[in-house]
Parts: structure tokens; sequence; C-alpha cells
């Protein structure tokens, strides 16, 4: 049987995976974990995935197929936002006991994803930004450094803007110390990510290229 994958539908699965890590970071980022003696949220196993797919699709259809996945992951973050808020506030059934604990988890989201809507909207504009400005700069040349010139900053802006809105005063103990003592390991880990994933970043780009495999 023969699987036709060719260039757009290839391009629809990244879409997929992208929209998928964007709603899984919200939706799982608010635990901390403790990773080589450093707290971060499990939101860090998700983040690098939506840079690495913004890279690869830039490379590959441009600065403005990009922005079209970055226009529709708004559009279902926001969705998601409403959808979320919504379900929170409607009444629970007398019979149904489970709304206090409900109400911790999602508003506890409801607020990530608040925060992860204006730290995308500003980190991933800078990413398609500023990985077309390495590509001009480069000649096309050295994807490696264009993938992680361009993900190193934006990362930091996206971690800095995230953590403050989503964990500030969250409890008493999230004092805006307590936040930066979380955004440099979090930065740092998320660094560590993006150098690990360049040699995926080359594969991307290639299988995306690849058209009809069988």
């Amino acid at each position: 049987m023969k699987l036709n994958l060719n260039t757009e539908f290839k391009t629809d699965i990244l879409l997929g995976f992208f929209i998928a890590s964007l709603i899984l970071a919200n939706l799982l980022g608010s635990k901390i974990t403790t990773i080589l003696g450093m707290r971060v949220s499990v939101g860090i196993f998700f983040i690098p995935i939506l840079f690495l797919v913004t890279d690869i699709i830039t490379e590959v259809h441009g600065k403005a197929r990009a922005k079209n996945f970055f226009y529709i992951s708004i559009s279902v973050l926001l969705f998601a936002l409403i959808m979320m808020y919504l379900c929170i506030i409607m009444p629970a059934h007398e019979k149904w006991l489970n709304q206090e604990a409900y109400e911790i988890i999602f508003r506890g989201s409801l607020r990530m994803t608040i925060a992860s809507l204006i730290a995308f909207i500003l980190s991933q504009y800078h990413d398609i930004w500023a990985f077309q400005f390495w590509k001009k700069k480069t000649h096309g040349k050295f994807l490696w450094l264009r993938n992680n010139a361009s993900t190193i900053v934006s990362q930091f802006i996206d971690t800095t803007i995230f953590m403050y809105i989503a964990f500030y005063h969250l409890t008493p103990k999230f004092t805006t110390a307590f936040i930066f003592s979380l955004i440099i390991p979090y930065w740092l880990f998320k660094i560590a990510f993006a150098i690990i994933d360049t040699p995926f970043c080359y594969l991307g780009v290639k299988w995306l290229k690849k058209d009809n495999l069988q």
C-alpha cells in the first residue's frame, strides 16, 4: 500500500504536533518537578517542540507560512481559554462532588493559558523574525546557527513572561526573586534542549522537503 506523504500533508502533521504541544504545555505545566537538582515545570518537555517546528516551517516554507501556524495556534489557545473558563463557572450537578478539585486544577491551567498566550505571541513572533533575519545574514547557510540563535533569545522571552504571569503570587513564596530563581534554570534547560534538537531540525527540514514517500 502506497502512502502519499506529500509536503502539504507533512506540514499538516507538524501543525498537529505544534498545537498538541501548546495545549499539553498549558494543561500539564502547572506541575513543578526536579531535573538534575533544579526546579522546572513539566511543560519544558513540550515548549522546545514549538520552536523546533517553527524553525522547520520557516526554513522550508518561509516566514508567511510560519505566521499561519502562529495565527492558527493563537486561535486554538483562545478557544481553549474561553471553553475552560465556561466549564469552570458552570454549576456542578448536586451529586457530582469534585467541583472544588476541578476548580483547583483548571483555574491554575486557566491562568497558565493566559500567561502562555501572551508569552507565546511575543516569543514566537520574535523567533520567526529572528530566524528569517539570520537566514538572510547567512545567505541560507548554517541552519544550526539560525536554529539556535533565534531559539535561545526567544526562549528567554517566553520563559520570563510566562513564569511571571503564571506564578507571581500564586502562593506567598512566589515573589519576584523566587520566580527569577525558577526562570534561569528553566531557560538553561531550554537552551540545552535547543542544542540537542539541532539534528532534529536538519532531519525535519530534509523530511519535509522530500516528497512522496512510500
